[in-house]
């Protein structure tokens, strides 16, 4: 059976983590504070995020979106997009940031992502509001919940995770296989959960195929 795959977003699928450096340069003062205790696990991601954000001003979003618009993929993700096409595998994108982050980025490939699970973000008011179906009682975006909820609807084939930091931490404890470079690769060699290390496409398309032969 084929598997699912669900990939992260910021430093896995681009090659920077482009949501951190937008609030780096947008909400100086609040991410110096908050993004190492993000990281350090000593404040959650659901309290963490939702402050950096909303204390962005609404004005800045179509230029955060431009920005986002020219962030690099990391080598071999479409490659690996157009291979997972050509056997009928989904492919979700699951964003601990925001979902119109993800399409301003990937423009017309993203066509053959299945689909994209993340933040929503209001503009109207004078600060951005965040919005997201997938609230638990520690993340904004619970990617274990997306996990379950959307491997039903794949006729329970088997998961397969992608990531790289702490949003992808408790989706990748829960999962059977995992894909893991930088900070998540820490956190599971600590907890030591098995996980295939990476650096790039190249070699997730590599170990992929050998874990799961395409079918003669």
């Amino acid at each position: 059976m084929n598997p699912v795959v669900f990939c992260d977003f910021d430093g896995t699928i681009t090659r920077e983590e482009t949501f951190v450096e937008l609030l780096r340069t947008f909400t100086p003062e609040m991410s110096e504070k908050l993004i190492p205790r993000m990281y350090d696990l000593t404040l959650s991601l659901k309290d963490g995020v939702r402050r950096l954000l909303e204390s962005v001003e609404s004005r800045h979003y179509p230029e955060m979106l431009a920005r986002m618009k020219s962030a690099p993929l990391r080598e071999g993700f479409l490659e690996f997009l157009d291979d997972l096409k050509t056997r009928t595998i989904p492919l979700i994108v699951v964003t601990g940031g925001v979902e119109d982050f993800v399409r301003a980025t990937l423009g017309a490939s993203i066509r053959d992502v299945h689909s994209v699970y993340g933040l929503k973000v209001n503009t109207e008011g004078p600060f951005l509001r965040v919005f997201s179906e997938w609230e638990s009682g520690t993340e904004l975006v619970s990617k274990p919940r997306i996990l379950e909820v959307a491997g039903k609807k794949m006729c329970a084939n088997p998961p397969v995770l992608i990531g790289d930091s702490v949003t992808d931490l408790e989706a990748a404890l829960a999962c059977p296989v995992v894909f893991a470079r930088d900070r998540l690769a820490r956190y599971l060699t600590d907890r030591k959960k098995a996980y295939v290390p990476f650096e790039d496409f190249t070699e997730i398309r590599k170990a992929f195929t050998e874990m799961f032969p395409v079918d003669v």
